[in-house]
C-alpha cells in the first residue's frame, strides 16, 4: 500500500488536471465577483448544477492605451476601442483559460485569459431590480439589524421538513451549544407557492414569541430554485420580524434578497448552526480555561490572604499583652537603671555639698564661737523671759479692765436690780407712745418672762 503525502497527491492531481485541460472555453453566470487592491478579479461561474471558481489576473485583463480610447487584448494582441468591458454579478459570460489547482487550498480553479460578456439573464435583471427597490426602502440598513443571542435555548426553524438542509442543521446543532429545543415551522422552499408559505411561517414563528431566534434555511440550487428567497413577500416578512433572523440559503457563493434583509447571513444551513452555537469542545476548553483562571486567581487570592494574615499575626503579636508586658519590663528595667544612676549621682552630689557645708560650718562655728553664742543665747533667753512676763502682766490688766467695762454694759445686770425689759409689737418699748391700750406686751425680768396687757 502506497501512502501519499498531501503535497504529493495534490501535485499529482494538478499535473493530471492541467494536462487534461490545457485550454478550455466555459459559459456561465457570474457571481461573487471581487477585485482586491492587487487588481486581480475573482468570481464564480454558475449554471443550474455546478459552480466553478475563476481568477482573472491583472496581467490578462485588457490594457488601456495612452489616450485611453483604445485597449490591447492580451490574448489576440488586437487593438480594441469603445467602452471597456465591465464584469458584474448575474452577467452571462464566456471565459477562455486553463484549469489550475491551487495547492494551499487544495482547490481547482479556472485561470481566465479572455472574458467576453454575453448579457444578463432575466432572473439576474429581476434580482438587481428587487435589490435596488428594497435598498431604497431601507430593508438592508445595518442599523435595523438585531444582535443574535449567544447559544440560544429555543430556536424556530423555517424550512422544508424533509429537506437535507434541516438534517444538516440538526446534525451540526446536536454537537454544539448547551442543548436547545428546536421547533420547525414547515414551508415549501421552492416553487410558486413557496414565497407565501415562507412569509406565513416567518410571521407565525415571530408571532408565537416562543423562540429566541428564527432560522430560515434551504439547501443549494440554481438561481431559479432559490428564487423564492428573492421575492418581496419573503423580504417583507423578514423586515417586520420582531425576533432576530438568521438566513442560510444555498451555498456560500449564493446571495439572496433574504440574506440581505435578515439580521445575519449564513453561508449554508450548516453554517447557520455554527453561528448560533459554539462547538462543545470549545465550550469545554473555555470551561477549562475559566477553571484554570479561577484556580490561579484563587491561588493568588490565598497567597495574598496568607500574606495579610502573616502581617496581621505579626501586628497582633507586636500588640499582644505578653509582648506589651515584655516591652514594659524592658522599659521598666531601663528606667530603673536610670533611676539608680540618678539617685547615686544625686547622693554623691549631696554628699559633696554636705562635706563642703560641714567644712564651712566647722570653720565658721568653732568651739570658741559656740561658747560665745551659748553665752549670748543665755543672756537673750533671760531678757526674753523678763519681757514675756511683763507682757503677760500688761495683758492681764487689760483683760480685767475690759471685763469690768463689759459687766457694766451687760443688759441683764439692771434686771437683777429690779428693772425689766418690755417688748411690744414693734420691738422694745422705750416710750409710752410705743404701746396702746389693749396691746399685749412681753415683760422680761431677771428670772424669766411673762405677758401683760396695756390698760387705758
Amino acid at each position: 500500500m502506497h501512502i501519499f503525502s498531501v503535497r504529493t497527491l495534490t501535485q499529482a492531481i494538478k499535473d493530471v488536471l492541467e494536462g487534461e485541460f490545457p485550454f478550455v472555453w466555459v459559459r456561465g453566470q457570474v457571481s461573487n465577483r471581487s477585485r482586491p487592491p492587487s487588481g486581480h478579479v475573482y468570481f464564480s461561474l454558475k449554471d443550474d448544477d455546478a459552480t466553478l471558481s475563476v481568477v482573472w489576473f491583472k496581467g490578462a485583463q485588457p490594457k488601456g492605451s495612452v489616450d485611453g480610447d483604445e485597449r490591447i487584448n492580451p490574448v489576440t494582441g488586437e487593438v480594441e476601442s469603445g467602452e471597456p468591458f465591465a464584469l458584474c454579478d448575474g452577467q452571462e459570460v464566456l471565459v477562455a483559460g486553463r484549469m489550475n489547482v491551487y495547492p494551499p487550498r487544495g482547490a481547482y480553479q479556472l485561470v481566465a485569459e479572455l472574458v467576453q460578456g454575453q448579457g444578463l439573464g432575466e432572473l439576474a435583471v429581476a434580482f438587481e431590480a428587487m435589490k435596488a427597490k428594497l435598498a431604497a426602502k431601507g430593508y438592508f440598513d445595518p442599523d435595523r439589524k438585531m444582535v443574535l443571542p449567544r447559544n440560544p435555548r429555543r430556536v424556530a426553524v423555517v424550512t422544508a421538513p424533509q429537506g437535507a438542509a434541516l438534517q444538516d442543521f440538526l446534525r451540526i446543532a446536536y454537537d454544539r451549544g448547551y442543548g436547545a429545543t428546536i421547533r420547525v415551522y414547515p414551508s415549501l422552499v421552492q416553487g410558486e407557492s413557496a414565497p407565501a408559505q415562507i412569509a406565513a411561517a416567518l410571521d407565525r414563528a415571530d408571532r408565537d414569541g416562543w423562540a429566541e431566534v428564527i432560522v430560515l434555511i434551504r439547501g443549494g440550487g440554481s438561481l431559479e430554485d432559490l428564487w423564492a428567497f428573492n421575492t418581496e413577500p419573503v423580504a417583507e416578512a423578514l423586515f417586520r420580524a420582531r425576533l432576530p433572523v438568521v438566513c442560510g440559503v444555498g451555498h456560500e457563493v449564493d446571495t439572496s434578497i433574504a440574506d440581505l434583509v435578515a439580521d445575519l447571513r449564513a453561508a449554508t444551513p450548516s453554517h447557520a448552526a455554527q453561528i448560533l452555537w459554539t462547538e462543545r469542545s470549545v465550550l469545554r476548553q473555555q470551561a477549562d480555561e475559566i477553571f484554570l483562571a479561577l484556580t490561579r486567581g484563587m491561588g493568588r487570592l490565598l497567597d495574598e490572604r496568607k500574606r495579610e494574615l502573616h502581617l496581621g499575626e505579626q501586628g497582633l503579636n507586636w500588640h499582644s499583652p505578653a509582648r506589651r508586658i515584655e516591652r514594659s519590663g524592658f522599659e521598666l528595667e531601663r528606667l530603673r537603671d536610670r533611676l539608680r544612676l540618678a539617685v547615686r549621682t544625686q547622693v554623691e552630689n549631696r554628699a559633696a555639698v554636705l562635706t563642703r557645708l560641714h567644712d564651712r560650718m566647722h570653720r565658721t562655728f568653732g568651739p570658741t564661737r559656740i561658747l560665745s553664742l551659748r553665752t549670748e543665747l543665755d543672756r537673750t533667753g533671760a531678757a526674753l523671759e523678763q519681757a514675756g512676763a511683763g507682757f503677760v502682766r500688761d495683758r492681764l490688766d487689760q483683760v480685767r479692765e475690759l471685763e469690768g467695762r463689759l459687766a457694766a454694759l451687760d443688759p441683764a445686770a439692771p434686771l437683777a436690780r429690779g428693772y425689766a425689759l418690755v417688748r411690744g409689737k414693734g420691738g422694745f418699748v422705750r416710750s409710752r407712745a410705743d404701746v396702746r391700750a389693749g396691746d399685749e406686751i412681753l415683760v422680761q425680768v431677771s428670772d424669766g418672762e411673762f405677758t401683760a396687757e396695756v390698760l387705758p
